[in-house]
């Protein structure tokens, strides 16, 4: 597991690092954020993954899990297998660690990482 180093970003977050105000967001915040993980090179192509999960949230009340995700990259055009390893690519340390927090989700009580 990588390890993180804690920076000033000036916004009220959980010990584990995720938002407590998904309203504090904003892109500028999530590359700030990701700097924190060691080896994980953050690009522009993880905006569309974090704004499906922002946007999902918003919809439905509900973080979407690792399974709704790869449904959104099969939606599109990549296959099953594709997606599941994209999603590894962007994030190696998990989608539900990594992923969800850089989107500025609150961090799930509860969830299937299955």
């Amino acid at each position: 597991m990588s390890m993180r180093t804690p920076i000033d970003l000036s916004v009220d977050r959980c010990p584990d690092g995720y938002l407590k105000n998904r309203d504090d967001w904003s892109e500028e915040l999530a590359y700030k954020m990701a700097s924190e993980w060691n080896g994980l090179v953050f690009k522009d192509e993880h905006f569309s993954v974090l704004n499906f999960i922002r946007d999902y949230h918003e919809e439905h009340q509900v973080t979407p899990d690792v399974r709704e995700a790869t449904h959104f990259l099969i939606a599109n055009g990549m296959d099953k297998k594709e997606a599941k390893k994209y999603l590894f690519k962007l994030f190696p340390n998990g989608y539900m660690q990594q992923g969800i927090q850089l989107a500025g989700m609150r961090r799930p009580t509860a969830w299937c990482v299955g």
